[in-house]
């Protein structure tokens, strides 16, 4: 039985020539802990989550050059339900984490916010350059159809102003109704979670966000730290989120029957 050829991520799609290059950590496992030969046959995720099948065609001194023979042949669909994780940026590797594992529980985009009470103000372009390169690698780690989309940092103003239309905007609070109630109640297609830094949102972003018709949600009676409020909210959303969408393409599929 025919085995698929290996998936590496790579940062940018294949250019006119059909050329795509694999560098960095990718380059690493390709070369250094698999010892792909040339002529080898690897699989590559872009960051629009297209898979391109081709061939190594040579390795330069820091990248590999694959020649592509054949692509999905368009982007998958999104998803039915679309969770944006609106986070404020913690300080470190921890912002990482936030990053790789959001992605690996199925938050569709991430929205960095700029808080008033947040350590970080500009996390600068390498930052952002290496979320985005996490999320490509998460999205091949877990067979994800397309990797979470990672925007550039944001205050609270234009986070409220930029959710989305028929979108659930949930801001988590301690007290406030626990978050998988909101869901049930509510039953979104749509959720944008905001959650803010160690200290919280402060006073006058949090009446932002109360008037422009955010939810207050809780997370449980214990004090979690930013890093893991934001993956226990994107877990949540996401097991109730995918159940729902279960539950409703059943339910049109006896409908034609």
């Amino acid at each position: 039985m025919a085995t698929s050829p290996p998936h590496f991520s790579i940062a940018r799609a294949p250019d006119a020539a059909r050329l795509a290059h694999v560098e960095g950590a990718e380059l690493h496992h390709m070369r250094t802990v698999l010892r792909m030969a040339v002529d080898a046959r690897v699989s590559l995720l872009d960051p629009a989550g297209v898979e391109h099948q081709g061939t190594i065609e040579r390795y330069e001194r820091d990248r590999a050059v694959v020649r592509i023979e054949s692509s999905s042949s368009q982007s998958p669909s999104p998803a039915r339900t679309r969770i944006i994780l609106a986070a404020a940026i913690v300080k470190g590797p921890r912002m990482d984490f936030v990053v790789e594992k959001a992605a690996e529980l199925g938050a569709s985009e991430l929205w960095p916010i700029v808080s008033a009470r947040g350590l970080v103000r500009s996390p600068g372009t390498d930052r952002l350059a290496r979320w985005g390169r996490l999320a490509i690698a998460a999205a091949k780690q877990s067979h994800s159809p397309a990797a979470m989309e990672v925007r550039s940092p944001i205050g609270i103003d234009d986070m409220i102003r930029g959710v989305p239309p028929r979108t659930l905007a949930v801001i988590c609070a301690s007290g406030g109704e626990p978050l998988a109630g909101v869901i049930r109640r509510l039953r979104p297609r749509a959720i944008l979670i905001a959650v803010g830094p160690e200290g919280d949102f402060d006073d006058d972003e949090r009446a932002k966000a109360a008037n422009a018709g955010f939810v207050a949600a809780g997370l449980g009676p214990n004090r979690l730290r930013s890093e893991t409020a934001a993956l226990a909210a994107v877990s949540i959303a996401a097991g109730l989120l995918h159940n729902a969408q279960g539950s409703s393409e059943d339910a049109e599929t006896e409908e034609k029957d």
